[in-house]
């Protein structure tokens, strides 16, 4: 697998380190309910087709983007930067995904 990262272009799979789901939002700052926390932490989907991730260029220049990954067949369809609201199933831009595993 080949990952493009944004800076230094496209590498091997090996020189990233995957982060997590990039679609989970914390609960409200006031929001002390602790089985709230503990979805937040420890519910996770295992989702078949495109799913938007947080990965690193961890032997390279370090930054952290979202990456929006059929897991089905590894496939990468699209990029975002870290910081960029993304949703399962959509492109960056909206657009449908497509993808194999849908």
């Amino acid at each position: 697998m080949r990952i493009r990262c944004p800076h230094c272009g496209e590498r091997d799979h090996t020189e990233f380190t995957y982060g997590a789901d990039a679609t989970l939002q914390w609960p409200a700052a006031d929001n002390t309910s602790h089985d709230a926390w503990m979805s937040y932490v420890y519910d996770r989907d295992n989702p078949r087709g495109p799913y938007w991730e947080f990965w690193q260029h961890s032997a390279g220049c370090h930054i952290w983007f979202k990456v929006l990954r059929d897991t089905l067949t590894h496939e990468i369809i699209d990029y975002a930067t870290a910081d960029q609201p993304v949703s399962h199933g959509l492109k960056a831009d909206g657009s449908a995904a497509g993808g194999n595993g849908a």
